[in-house]
């Protein structure tokens, strides 16, 4: 299977890093072709332009981003790796979404009728963020993360979501938490 991993955190020593790496290697044990965009090595602009906006129209897109949509489309597999900050998106990954997921690629309408266009890709989307599960059901944020990210980008999109992972409490991180973490995403690739 084609596998590409859309990887965002600027700390390469990271628990985002970690996870992101793990992922690889299982994906490449088990025979699979992996490529990793890391957005902040590849130094990648997520401001969304005035040409960018323009051409999106008439379906022309910068050279950035026709290289990154070639992955996307490549890939049968996509796995998203980046911390909630803020409730959200880090900005790059936000830029990237913006950029690259662009009406006439990922999406478009017909008929006034809008229709995701990456159907046919998997997405696996793997989140850390500090605050504790319990803290974030009990501000309804669970659900708001979801509908944003997964209806609001993904399915939007088109892409099958197999699993949305949320790993709370990364900050105070145990060796054993990351541990069962790896093999619970290594689940959503079997």
């Amino acid at each position: 299977m084609k596998h590409l991993i859309i990887y965002c955190h600027p700390n390469t020593k990271s628990l985002n890093s970690t996870l992101k790496d793990y992922v690889v290697e299982y994906l490449q044990e088990n025979n699979n072709e992996v490529y990793v965009r890391d957005l902040y090595a590849l130094n990648f602009n997520p401001v969304l332009s005035f040409d960018d906006l323009a051409g999106q129209l008439q379906g022309v897109v910068a050279a950035d981003v026709k290289q990154e949509q070639d992955f996307i489309t490549w890939a049968d597999c996509i796995t998203i790796t980046h911390p909630i900050w803020w409730t959200g998106l880090p900005a790059i990954m936000k830029g990237y979404i913006d950029r690259v997921f662009s009406y006439g690629f990922a999406y478009r309408y017909d008929a006034g009728v809008q229709k995701g266009l990456l159907t046919g890709k998997k997405v696996v989307i793997i989140n850390t963020h500090g605050k504790s599960h319990r803290e974030y059901q009990s501000l309804g944020m669970d659900k708001a993360l979801s509908l944003t990210s997964d209806t609001g980008i993904y399915t939007y999109s088109g892409l099958e979501i197999i699993k949305h992972f949320f790993f709370d409490q990364a900050d105070k991180v145990t060796t054993e938490r990351v541990a069962m973490w790896k093999q619970e995403t290594k689940k959503a690739f079997l």
